[in-house]
């Protein structure tokens, strides 16, 4: 499901207005209920800037899977034989096998937590070698 910011904001809102109830029934001065409101907001926007980030990259990469030719890649090295670009394959040459083992089962629709059982690494690490997947590729040039 697609992030919807408005939704979003307005469930934020809403359990915003029942914690300033509660502060104010509490005796909390306003001042101090301002500046939670401020701390929060900046919390909730920072937060679903993330959230849009992610959701742009995912419609782009659903859009780039549209356009490009569907082939069956079953091992890493199916999927190394795939790359046309000698400098890309190069720089996937120094990927070590399991993440692009993970990056293979990615693109064969397993969720994050079925691939770290797969592959016995956290969901964490693996959040964490895609990022730096990311990062060594973000530069790369065609």
């Amino acid at each position: 499901m697609a992030y919807n910011h408005g939704r979003e904001d307005r469930k934020w809102r809403i359990w915003k207005e029942a914690e300033e109830k509660i502060l104010r029934e509490c005796g909390i001065d306003e001042a101090v209920i301002e500046k939670i409101r401020t701390d929060d907001r900046a919390d909730f926007n920072a937060t679903r800037r993330f959230y849009r980030y992610l959701n742009d990259i995912g419609e782009y990469l659903e859009g780039m899977a549209d356009t490009e030719r569907q082939t069956e890649v079953h091992s890493v090295t199916d999927l190394l034989d795939e790359i046309e670009n000698e400098n890309l394959y190069r720089a996937l040459l120094a990927v070590d096998k399991r993440t692009l083992q993970i990056v293979l089962l990615k693109m064969q629709g397993y969720s994050t937590k079925e691939i770290s059982l797969l592959v016995g690494l956290t969901t964490g690490a693996i959040y964490a070698r895609m990022e730096h997947l990311r990062k060594k590729l973000k530069n790369f040039k065609r």
